[in-house]
């Protein structure tokens, strides 16, 4: 099956599309993707704000670094990765999801993409969380017995 636009495909069948629906057309692509550069724009400015080396030591003017420095850097790791880039991200797709939901109006295909991204974005945020259990596993077996995922 080959793959047409929406408005080659209305071409070939014979409709018309007024200049007015065309321009709208356009103008609603546009719109989204200012929308989208203004949410991801929203999300990345708190990370690159509260932006901070990973190796707390070892710097100028700082001591010389040691296991615990370690466990330490790898915190600084988890909460960034966690807070800072998937929790935002997924929550832009659970958004997504659901406005592909609600917009679909019938629609199957778009309806079934909403609950594919939904569904993706849920089991990627349950893995993620789900990490703080292996690295508290591997954490512990090695022997550290202190909180290390305290912020």
């Amino acid at each position: 099956m080959k793959w047409t636009s929406y408005l080659a495909s209305n071409q070939k069948l014979g409709v018309r599309i007024s200049l007015g629906a065309q321009l709208i057309n356009i103008f609603m692509k546009k719109l989204f993707l200012l929308i989208s550069l203004f949410y991801l724009f929203l999300f990345l400015t708190p990370v690159l704000v509260n932006a901070q080396g990973l190796v707390p030591c070892g710097n100028p003017g700082q001591s010389a670094c040691t296991i615990e420095d370690f466990f330490i850097m790898i915190r600084i790791i988890f909460n960034f990765i966690v807070w800072d880039i998937a929790t935002p991200i997924a929550i832009l797709m659970l958004t997504i999801g659901g406005i592909m939901i609600v917009i679909s109006a019938g629609n199957p295909n778009l309806a079934s993409k909403g609950k594919n991204i939904l569904y993706m974005a849920v089991i990627g945020l349950a893995l993620v969380f789900c990490s703080w259990l292996i690295i508290n596993f591997i954490l512990t077996t090695l022997g550290y017995k202190e909180a290390w995922n305290s912020l």
